[in-house]
């Protein structure tokens, strides 16, 4: 009887988070702290198979082989721990995932080489729920038994996914890929310098729906944030409000075959797209033919490129870019709004970020110092859509976004 009450505990604080958050505007953006109770503490050191359990505050853990969580089971982590992963291990979620750290002490997940495609990430394609906040999540996309790169966080069951305030760094692939009728919440965080050659940061398939807010997305292989429903099953739509990301420098590694993008949205997939920071990307706002054009609605989105031109080197190719031409494709649905602040040449709707490099493409795992903060008298300040915030882009002047 006790671990049938520590359960349902640990599985009542996930129900509650996710009731923290619900659709709509700033409703989103309400920051939650809670405790995770220490039921079943896991003793500090070396992890390997099936386990249910409690990662305690402060403790180092070490995965020597992949670890599963059975369904009913749940894997909770405190903050402040420290997760060290060998041997090109996973995380496999059929149970309940519940990682939560803090600001002043976040929870770590990371290769004990420390280098990007070292781990198997989380895969969460039977999790009952999935929850991570306040985490570092570094080096994911270790290859699969076929050599194929791991998603870092993947999801392909009707749950609620819940990831909030946490940092994903060099993956292989996807940093987030979530399909099947999920219900999301993805709020400030920041994914940088990820996918070698492919892979999206956020990925949302197959009915999933909620909302996408002030997170950073700097580098990524891919697009940005992705959506798609299906070609030939279109019910339940993807539906997701997108507003108030900084989108840097995506979509540079795939070759202008299947150049990377801010955001994409095709197959019969919908959107509400405000309030978003776009630079340097391949291409910038993306709203397929296939999409549901009609019922996608976007506007207030500032488009800037730092160059003329970028000459993309990928695979071998020699071709000149033209940046501005491409923040909203001309083969696309999607069409320049009268509120979007769009630059026309150098200087022009510059956000002004409190330090940027003006890097167009930089490598998989390649650092990242710039700070996307906007200084005072960026034309982003106070030009946002205000069902969404007054301002664009993931930091805002009103203390709602991104905290890193």
């Amino acid at each position: 009887m006790k671990s049938t009450i520590a359960y349902l505990s640990v599985a009542a604080l996930v129900i509650g988070l996710a009731s923290c958050s619900k659709s709509g505007g700033n409703d989103n953006t309400k920051i939650v702290t809670p405790t995770v109770p220490a039921s079943n503490p896991i003793a500090p050191g070396n992890v390997t198979g099936f386990v249910k359990g409690t990662f305690t505050t402060g403790n180092t853990y070490t995965i020597t082989g992949d670890l599963t969580i059975k369904k009913g089971d749940t894997l909770a982590s405190q903050q402040g721990v420290t997760v060290i992963v060998k041997n090109n291990a996973q995380i496999s979620v059929q149970g309940v995932l519940l990682v939560v750290g803090t600001q002043a002490s976040p929870v770590s997940f990371n290769s004990d080489s420390q280098k990007p495609g070292t781990w198997g990430g989380f895969q969460c394609d039977s999790a009952q729920a999935v929850t991570i906040k306040w985490t570092h999540v570094d080096n994911t996309g270790g290859p699969d038994p076929g050599g194929d790169a791991r998603k870092t966080v993947s999801v392909v069951t009707p749950i609620d996914v819940d990831i909030e305030d946490s940092w994903f760094t060099n993956g292989q692939d996807d940093l987030i890929g979530v399909k099947s009728g999920a219900k999301i919440t993805i709020l400030r965080n920041t994914i940088q310098s990820s996918g070698y050659t492919d892979g999206e940061a956020i990925n949302l398939k197959g009915g999933v729906s909620g909302v996408v807010a002030y997170n950073v997305i700097y580098s990524q292989a891919g697009t940005g944030v992705k959506l798609e429903t299906s070609a030939t099953v279109p019910i339940p739509q993807t539906s997701v409000d997108i507003y108030n990301n900084t989108l840097v420098s995506n979509g540079w590694r795939r070759g202008s075959a299947e150049p990377g993008r801010g955001v994409s949205v095709d197959l019969n997939a919908r959107a509400n797209i405000y309030n978003n920071i776009m630079v340097n990307n391949y291409q910038g706002l993306d709203i397929f033919k296939g999409a549901d054009i009609a019922d996608t609605k976007y506007g207030n989105n500032l488009f800037y490129s730092s160059v003329d031109a970028y000459t993309d080197t990928t695979k071998g190719q020699n071709l000149s870019i033209s940046l501005r031409s491409n923040f909203y494709p001309g083969d696309g649905a999607g069409k320049p709004q009268a509120t979007d602040l769009i630059s026309t040449k150098i200087g022009d709707k510059d956000p002004l970020f409190k330090s940027y490099d003006g890097k167009v493409a930089t490598p998989n795992g390649a650092p990242n110092s710039n700070d996307f903060h906007l200084n005072t008298g960026s034309p982003a300040i106070g030009k946002g859509n205000t069902v969404y915030n007054s301002d664009l882009g993931a930091y805002t002047s009103d203390g709602q976004g991104n905290k890193h």
